[in-house]
């Protein structure tokens, strides 16, 4: 059972999935960035993945062309995003409506732990890396994307302008993901910056609505149609180019760690 925020969340990306992909242009980059990092990382070896928030599948695609030998567990909070990710028969594997925060498994099954932009929607960030990290195969490897502080600058600029506040929520910096993952032997994060095609505010608002990017931060309700209009007026009179800044991360579980009171390899 999830949440309320979750299943809303879980509805709107639902409600997005037939036409996720036509307004997916940095969520595209984004799983090639986590795809191209997991095949530097373990080109060879890899016997089970683990994908959190598939989406429609644009890295699981991807991951599945990589390593066609694999056994992929392929999850999304959405069912709706998962059966968009699983039809047509594109994609060999296990697929199943999961909250990334909470996973069902115990114990070191997974090879690679994959995820791109879903972070952004966890509740508590650093013990979801840890549980996740918890389910990882000795010398396997964490690797993700989330949205960074950086993202939507201009968006939040216009609303400060405005005197009102921003829906988008209060991602963490570069610093912030780094010091998260400060207390792993083997990890390290940084950022790349993807600016969106479009320009004006009525191309950010089709993007976040096409994406099903919709649900404001916890506690925070959606700008009546006065005070929109008016932010709307701000961001376009800056100029209505904006950004996504994706922090990216790795950590690698050691392969000699202790149990029962000795070490295993």
């Amino acid at each position: 059972m999830i949440d309320a925020r979750k299943q809303r969340i879980s509805d709107a990306f639902g409600a997005a999935a037939a036409c996720y992909e036509d307004h997916a242009g940095p969520q595209r980059l984004a799983a090639r960035l986590i795809a191209d990092l997991a095949q530097r990382q373990a080109p060879h070896g890899v016997e089970r993945i683990l994908e959190i928030g598939c989406g429609t599948g644009l890295l699981t695609r991807d991951v599945q062309a990589r390593w066609p030998g694999a056994e992929m567990v392929v999850t999304d909070l959405s069912p709706a995003m998962l059966a968009k990710a699983a039809s047509g028969g594109l994609v060999a594997g296990r697929f199943l409506t999961m909250d990334g925060e909470a996973p069902i498994f115990d114990g070191p099954w997974f090879d690679l732990i994959l995820s791109s932009l879903t972070f952004q929607w966890f509740d508590e960030l650093p013990r979801a890396i840890a549980r996740l990290v918890d389910i990882l195969r000795p010398g396997g490897s964490l690797i993700f994307s989330t949205m960074g502080r950086g993202s939507f600058a201009q968006w939040r600029a216009a609303h400060a302008q405005c005197a009102v506040e921003s829906g988008v929520p209060h991602y963490p910096s570069l610093a912030d993901l780094r010091a998260m993952l400060a207390g792993f032997n083997d990890a390290f994060a940084f950022d790349e910056m993807v600016e969106l095609d479009g320009v004006g505010a009525r191309a950010l608002l089709a993007h976040l609505k096409g994406i099903g990017a919709v649900v404001p931060a916890e506690n925070r309700a959606p700008l009546d149609a006065g005070k929109l209009r008016r932010v709307m007026a701000a961001y376009d009179a800056r100029g209505g180019r904006d950004s996504y800044e994706l922090l990216l991360g790795r950590v690698t579980r050691s392969k000699v760690e202790p149990r029962n009171g000795g070490f295993y390899l």
